[in-house]
């Protein structure tokens, strides 16, 4: 019996032998045709496991000012992200991951829950680092976190129209970052790497694809004009209970906007609770009526008729004058007054007559070549043309009304061209908003003695006897124009709305800048643009002045022909 139970235990040994031999070769076997026969599809499962593509973040280009000063940079940012099937594993650890990332629960449990399928979903963007590190330092399995860049506005409001702004994905909405997206914007490039078990990166492999930065954009404003521009519009709007307004600063020499600010205005790093009319940029899209602003161009077009000259005689008694069916009037009865009274004391009369005696297309000519009903080709996104009436036949009060601002539409920047077509001697220069390096010669419009003796004219209008006393620049001496205009609704001419404007330049003896004001329904007792408007444009030219180191040319006594009526 001993013998025989030896025997099988014998036999039952060798047969484990046999079967762990035959196990040894299978595993010697296998492992060879792995190592061998399945090396690249086995390579190939473990890359798809561990290697990874992930974006290479690129910064978008800066938006300076003409100074080098930032108006829009961009900060690192880390946005946080899940892989849904990984994160629903966890469950466990989602109230935790919800209250550290400052998410209601339940809403990121729905989000989580639609997006099973996917293997990506963001869970916030755009954070602080440090704020990210604490999310991602709660080790929930699933979540991670990328490097982004927000855009962020060290101006503020101040410059907010004119540089816009970016959505969540960098993308230009608004202003310059709208208008210039293919150059300031950046392409992301790509990157393979490896990582481990919880999603960190242990290595970089290859760059697929580099990153390609934005190129950064230098803008013609003067951050310390804009800075200017803004406190004093704010500053009067408040004053004047207004609804808003805008003032546009140009450099004679280049056409350069120097200054482009707008009442109502907004904060671009945090728009939550802005409303979409503050966004526009008003100087650049809305039209007005730009009243008795445009009567230096009635007084231009005259004087190039032959018909006139600045001492001309026009007869505006008794203060009333009919054309047709309407009646029109001055403030005052100015009596028997020179060409240059007209623009003096802003005669309604006086331009009316100017305009009846010249060829009905000489006054619209004179318009366009101002650059009316055309657009500046500034380059700023959604300009508006303004509107200049064409006629076969003109109406004596249709030109009547022409000839002192109605029924023509500009914008602040138009009306702010056209004065500098005056102030360069009778030359346009095509205005911009991007950094120019030295003179632009331009395009004669105007012939040089009309223009510098309608410069000299419109003196007049900042001296005792004119209404824009409060225009004056102390050390400088200052030409421009008054206006004020009825506002213009659904149901015609509002009876107690108004705009005030004021378009003038400085200094006289060689202008350097042209500024323009525009206050929208001024309601506290006054409106007339002398009063409202000419105020700003003082504060503003005077700072812009200082600003570029201009040389004070003196207050020469300008002594209005006025005759009839009281200063």
């Amino acid at each position: 019996m001993r013998k025989a139970a030896n025997l099988v235990i014998t036999l039952r040994l060798r047969i484990v032998m046999v079967l762990l031999g035959c196990a040894a070769v299978a595993l010697v076997a296998r492992a060879a045709q792995l190592q061998v026969g399945e090396a690249d599809f086995l390579r190939a499962q473990g890359d798809a496991r561990n290697l990874r593509v992930e974006p290479l973040a690129a910064t978008r280009g800066l938006i300076l000012d003409r100074n080098g000063q930032p108006l829009a940079v961009s900060t690192p940012v880390v946005s946080i992200w899940a892989n849904p099937p990984q994160l629903l594993a966890a469950r466990d650890h989602w109230k935790a991951l919800a209250k550290k990332a400052g998410v209601d629960y339940e809403d990121f449990k729905d989000r989580l829950l639609r997006a099973q399928d996917r293997e990506f979903l963001y869970l916030r963007r755009h954070l602080a680092p440090d704020f990210a590190k604490g999310i991602l330092d709660l080790g929930v399995p699933g979540v991670y976190g990328m490097t982004e860049y927000r855009r962020y506005y060290p101006a503020g409001e101040v410059a907010a129209h004119v540089v816009g702004f970016t959505n969540i994905d960098d993308a230009g909405q608004e202003g310059m970052e709208l208008a210039f997206e293919e150059r300031l914007g950046a392409r992301p490039g790509k990157r393979k790497v490896v990582k481990d078990l919880n999603g960190r990166v242990v290595d970089d492999v290859e760059i697929i694809e580099d990153a390609r930065p934005g190129q950064d954009l230098t803008l013609s404003i003067d951050l310390r004009i804009q800075y200017l521009a803004y406190r004093e519009l704010n500053a009067a709007v408040q004053q004047q209970n207004a609804s808003g307004g805008s003032v546009v600063v140009l450099d004679v020499d280049t056409g350069e906007v120097l200054a482009m600010v707008n009442q109502p205005s907004y904060n671009p790093n945090n728009r939550a609770g802005a409303r979409p009319a503050w966004l526009r940029n008003r100087a650049v899209t809305d039209m007005f009526e730009p009243g008795s602003t445009m009567k230096s161009f009635t007084v231009a077009a005259g004087l190039e008729s032959g018909k006139f000259r600045p001492q001309s005689l026009i007869d505006t008694s008794p203060g009333k004058f009919r054309v047709g069916t309407k009646v029109i009037s001055d403030h005052h009865d100015y009596g028997l007054i020179d060409v240059t009274t007209v623009l003096t004391k802003s005669s309604n009369i006086g331009s009316t007559k100017m305009a009846m005696a010249m060829e009905p297309e000489r006054l619209v000519t004179m318009y366009r070549r101002m650059g009316f009903g055309q657009a500046t080709h500034s380059g700023f996104p959604g300009e508006s043309t303004g509107s200049l009436p064409a006629r076969q036949k003109w109406r004596p009060i249709e030109l009547a009304t022409l000839s002192y601002g109605y029924g023509v539409s500009v914008t602040a920047l138009q009306l702010a061209r056209s004065y500098l077509v005056l102030a360069s001697g009778g030359v346009t220069r095509p205005v911009t908003l991007l950094r120019r390096d030295g003179r632009v010669e331009g395009e004669r419009v105007l012939p040089e003695d009309i223009a510098r003796t309608v410069t000299g004219m419109l003196e007049t209008v900042t001296t005792d006897a004119g209404t824009a006393i409060r225009a004056r620049i102390n050390g400088y001496r200052v030409a421009g124009k008054t206006g004020t205009v009825h506002k213009l609704t659904g149901a015609g001419y509002a009876a107690n709305e108004y705009l005030s404007l004021f378009a003038g330049m400085a200094p006289v003896s060689r202008p350097r800048v042209v500024t323009v004001v525009v206050i929208d329904n001024p309601r506290n007792n006054a409106y007339y643009g002398g009063l409202v408007a000419a105020p700003v444009f003082s504060a503003v030219t005077a700072g812009a002045l200082r600003t570029l180191n201009v040389s004070p040319d003196g207050i020469a006594p300008v002594v209005a022909s006025v005759r009839g009526g009281t200063p």
